[in-house]
């Protein structure tokens, strides 16, 4: 009785170890295993359609429910149509087609022209680095499998010592697993033989189109070179036996109008197949007329560029510059040849020109050499506007401060919301840094004072009635406060008996 207690206890501890160890390298394993990409996605997929599950039972619960739980139920079932918006990419029915489905083939263009021969060389590094892609993602998925399967073995050997209903499921999981990737496999290895045989394909095809077009363009450059050296050899022949300068330059100027017309020739009858290079050609051979009418046909350009650009359109307000000369107006009209503006009574003609309500003919060839500003582009209907105050340096400048800032946001409180919205759209075609369109107040230490420079926006087609409205409600609420002085040039006069005048003077 005594050995048998003893050889019961051995076993009993030998197999302890044993379990323990499996135990340990499971753990190991496991842990290795849920970082890996591949065990991530198939147990995203079984989310997928375990929530999917859910979504359908809480449906049916909520036909049966009361108004209190129906209400309960239905954020649940938003809750979880969210988490399926976020696992949108393992919507198929199949696992194998999610992770191991390989993408179309993209198909090149038929060649027509030796500059797509660097895009076909392009092309076929690209298939081939797919299919590396391809090759390496199967080895990993194999490797993946590879240890799931040490996985099975290992928790198989844990139920068989310690037969319990959680590793029995575990086991259960593990076998269901294991098909699932064996199953994936043998469909990405099949999957892999299709797409291999598309990219060969795709890659003869292409290699033999570069091949046809470096022989036509090797034939068309021997062919341009052989006519260019016969030109040389006319020219050199005319030289000879052609003593006046004249007569020579006469002929020079035949054989280079016949040598261009035969290269010509050349490429409209090698390219005759393809349009786009038809119309190449025939731009090239008007060179000669848009250089003698350079001007028109850049104005032409232009009205192209303008139209079709968007730069700007009739009804903007914009500024032109030109030969240190400034214009602000109106786009009233956009010809073929020509910008014409209305300008307008601006800060520019209250302080520079004096004069408005010109009508000012723009050629359409200055956007190409002259800067053009324009103030509502994009549908902008604001700009920026600013004002400067300085005040002595004993006034109360905070107070002061204050008071500009109140009515300055309180003045151009519309604009600032109008141009909030012109903001945010501006910000879907462009890369706006800083789209802050709040009014900005700063304060400058000045030679004969403390400046207040406040910039607010204001509409881009009425900045002066803005301007003088805030001026002039400043100015009054200054004249309520002794402690607020408006700083302004000023001259001290000293009389004989130390009497003290001060006279100050206005600008």
């Amino acid at each position: 009785m005594r050995v048998f207690l003893i050889l019961f206890f051995l076993f009993s501890l030998l197999f302890g170890q044993d379990g323990d160890h499996l135990e340990q390298k499971l753990s190991n394993l496991h842990n290795s295993l849920s970082y890996n990409t591949w065990v991530i996605k198939y147990n995203n997929f079984n989310i997928y359609r375990q929530t999917q599950e859910e979504i359908l039972r809480l449906e049916k619960e909520n036909l049966k429910a009361n108004e209190r739980n129906k209400s309960i139920i239905e954020r649940q079932i938003l809750i979880l149509k969210e988490r399926l918006e976020l696992l949108s990419e393992y919507k198929s029915n199949s696992f194998s087609r999610i992770i191991l489905a390989p993408e179309e083939i993209e198909k090149m263009e038929k060649i027509t022209n030796p500059l797509a021969i660097i895009s076909a060389y392009s092309h076929i590094k690209k298939l081939k680095r797919d299919k590396e892609e391809f090759i390496h993602q199967l080895n990993s998925f194999k490797q993946t499998l590879d240890e799931l399967i040490k996985e099975n073995v290992l928790i198989a050997e844990i139920t068989k010592l310690n037969p319990s209903k959680d590793n029995e499921e575990y086991l259960q999981k593990s076998n269901q697993m294991v098909r699932d990737f064996s199953q994936s496999l043998r469909f990405g290895e099949i999957s892999f033989s299709v797409f291999e045989k598309k990219i060969q394909d795709e890659i003869d095809k292409t290699t033999q189109s570069i091949k046809i077009q470096g022989i036509r363009a090797f034939n068309i450059v021997l062919a341009i070179i052989i006519v260019v050296a016969i030109a040389f050899l006319l020219k050199f022949i005319a030289r000879k036996y052609i003593g006046d300068n004249d007569r020579f330059y006469t002929a020079n100027k035949i054989i280079n109008f016949i040598n261009i017309n035969v290269i010509v020739l050349i490429l409209l009858f090698g390219y005759i197949e393809n349009i786009t290079y038809l119309v190449t050609v025939l731009g090239f051979a008007s060179a000669g007329l848009a250089i003698a009418m350079k001007d028109m046909f850049m104005s032409m350009l232009g009205w192209c560029v303008i139209v079709f650009g968007g730069s700007f359109r009739v009804g903007d307000r914009i500024k032109v510059f030109q030969n240190g000369n400034q214009y602000i107006g109106d786009v009233i009209d956009i010809s073929f040849l020509r910008i014409t503006l209305y300008e307008d009574i601006t800060l520019l003609t209250y302080t520079d020109n004096r004069r408005s309500g010109r009508i000012v003919f723009i050629p359409n060839n200055f956007i190409f050499t002259n800067l053009i500003s324009n103030y509502t582009h994009h549908g902008m209907k604001t700009i920026w506007d600013g004002l400067d105050i300085t005040l002595t340096f004993d006034s109360n400048h905070q107070k002061a401060l204050m008071i500009v800032e109140d009515i300055i946001i309180k003045a151009s409180k519309g604009y600032t919301k109008i141009a909030k919205e012109s903001m945010n759209k501006l910000r879907n075609d462009y890369s706006v840094k800083n789209p802050k369109v709040e009014p900005r107040f700063f304060t400058f230490l000045e030679g004969y004072g403390m400046r207040i420079s406040a910039w607010y926006m204001t509409n881009s087609y009425a900045a002066l009635v803005l301007r003088s409205n805030i001026s002039k409600e400043i100015i009054s609420e200054f004249n309520k406060h002794d402690d607020i002085k408006i700083a302004y040039p000023s001259q001290n006069l000293y009389m004989a008996k130390h009497e003290f005048i001060e006279n100050k003077e206005n600008i």
